[in-house]
Order: structure tokens, then sequence, then C-alpha cells
């Protein structure tokens, strides 16, 4: 089996980079995704999902010194699943 996934969106802050205890540079970034359509009736509607991203080694300096907030990204990579093999998932504490 394989897995891939291509997300296509905005990034919504600078990225950040740190090192592993072995020296490895990891970098984080959130990515915004966009959905707009037409209901039924007539009115807008509007869905922003978004994907935090790690990069790891060369990919992550480079990562690092070219991406900044707001910039258009096409990232693809794979899920990384949870304990039941389902993929991760936030809700804040307001739901």
């Amino acid at each position: 089996m394989y897995q891939k996934i291509i997300i296509v969106g905005n990034l919504g802050r600078d990225p950040e980079m740190r090192y592993t205890q072995d020296g490895t540079p990891v970098t984080s970034f959130s990515v915004a995704t966009n959905r707009k359509w037409k209901r039924p009736d007539g009115s807008q509607g509007e869905e922003t999902v978004w994907f935090r991203v790690s990069a790891w080694r060369r990919l992550a300096e480079t990562c690092n010194e070219y991406l900044q907030k707001g910039r258009l990204v096409l990232v693809e990579g794979r899920l990384q699943p949870d304990e039941r093999g389902n993929p991760r998932t936030f809700t804040r504490n307001d739901g």
C-alpha cells in the first residue's frame, strides 16, 4: 500500500527551525487551504483547513531559508497517523 498527500495553500506564519539532540535540523510550519462554494440558496460557503508540516534535514534548511508567511506553497508527503491509525486531528478547547 502507498499513501501520498498533496497540500496547496498559504503559509500561516514564518517557518520555525530547531535541531534535535543529535543535530538534525527540523523545520515546522502551518499551511492553510481554502475552499469556497455556492450553497443551494445562493449564499457563499467557505472552509479553511490548517495543516502542520514538518521538514527534516536539508529540506528543513531550505524551507527555513526561502519560505515566509503568506507565500503559496505546494507540499507533498504523507500523513502521520495517531495510535489507532486515523489521521491526527486537533480540537481547540472551545470545540
